[in-house]
């Protein structure tokens, strides 16, 4: 692999911003991220546009696909960030918006692809929603994987490089909760104070966590009123759920639908479900042990495997049975935050171990039982 060409194309890619809810700025990624893989792979992808948000499609050979290398472009970052975090590498660090999560591991994904002897049965898939639940894309990324061998996910690796071989369950809800207005001096007691029954359901919602089993539920995003002499007439928070099975999954689903107001009058609502579901560590056994031989082989630190909280597109392809290996992209870390980095040394060893990846699995079709 040739480092200066794989810091160029990430270059390019991280100096065109791309945060997930801005689907022109998307648009123009998937522009930049379709020259650099037609310049690198020497096809063209597909442009599948749902919702409005561009995804970009390599299939390679007339057969079905049987390694799916998958990845996103979209990012946290808003736009303007490159002004306060501009690309650069220094010291053998490579810094810039959404470098790490995941722009290298798109590039280190056409670099390991472009290296093969044969492309037949692979599937390059780069979506633009993963930031924000893979809305418009989780029907074409299931369509995707199924019948695969394996799904390859170039999401930037856990700390020290290690592999992510299991991923919690996420679920998103939102709770909205409706009471009446009055005068906070004059007659509150005519109010129905929304801010009050905020309160008593963050702590209902906070108790159905399980520390024990590994199931968290944490209400994040929260607002009540609209003046400070009014008492509030309603109010929502967001809740962030991840556990690592979908018995928990289903047990918190079933409990926030059942929430019931405390305050005589209140009202409440409930939004939402379950948005990835879990990543089992049976579904990316097989394919670590198989890293970790390889990875031996390319003379590579030895490899290691991790549970995370986080979700990615990867807990949809595990969903579906399908064998699944996560945080095959860059080493480093600060994803997300101002210190976000990959460590430019590691860039070309990583993509020569997806590309050693995608050729054992492919070659097992040709092995006996």
């Amino acid at each position: 692999m040739d480092l200066s060409e794989i810091l160029a194309d990430i270059e390019e890619l991280v100096c065109c911003e791309s945060p997930s809810a801005d689907l022109a700025a998307v648009a123009r990624s998937a522009e930049v991220v379709a020259a650099v893989g037609s310049r690198r792979l020497g096809v063209a992808p597909e442009r599948v546009v749902v919702d409005g948000c561009t995804h970009l499609r390599w299939r390679f050979g007339q057969g079905p696909a049987r390694v799916l290398v998958l990845g996103h472009h979209d990012t946290v970052w808003p736009l303007g960030s490159l002004a306060t975090h501009p690309f650069k590498v220094d010291g053998g660090v490579l810094r810039g918006p959404g470098c790490f999560d995941m722009k290298s591991g798109i590039v280190m994904a056409m670099h390991a692809i472009a290296s093969l002897g044969s492309r037949e049965g692979v599937t390059l898939l780069v979506t633009g929603d993963e930031e924000i639940g893979s809305p418009s894309s989780r029907e074409l990324i299931e369509a995707e994987a199924a019948g695969c061998l394996a799904a390859l996910v170039l999401e930037a690796s856990a700390p020290g490089g290690a592999l992510k071989t299991v991923r919690k369950g996420v679920s998103g809800y939102r709770v909205r909760v409706t009471g009446k207005a009055a005068h906070a001096g004059l007659e509150p007691h005519k109010g129905i104070n929304a801010a009050v029954e905020l309160a008593h359901q963050l702590l209902a919602v906070t108790a159905l966590a399980d520390p024990e089993r590994g199931t968290t539920v944490t209400p994040t995003l929260a607002s009540a009123g609209t003046t400070v002499n009014t008492v509030p007439a309603a109010g929502e928070f967001a809740v962030d759920v991840r556990a690592r099975d979908a018995a928990e999954i289903a047990r918190v689903d079933m409990a926030m639908h059942v929430l019931q107001p405390v305050l005589p009058g209140a009202g409440l609502e409930i939004i939402g479900r379950l948005n990835r579901p879990p990543m089992p560590a049976g579904a990316s056994a097989g394919l670590f042990a198989r890293a970790q031989q390889l990875a031996a082989g390319l003379g590579l630190r030895p490899l290691t495997g991790v549970e995370v909280g986080g979700g990615s597109d990867g807990n949809f392809t595990a969903g579906l049975g399908v064998p699944t290996l996560d945080g095959l992209g860059a080493v480093g870390g600060g994803a997300h935050a101002d210190d976000e980095h990959a460590l430019v040394d590691e860039l070309p060893g990583r993509a020569a171990l997806v590309a050693a990846l995608i050729e054992d699995v492919l070659g097992s079709l040709g092995r006996k039982p």
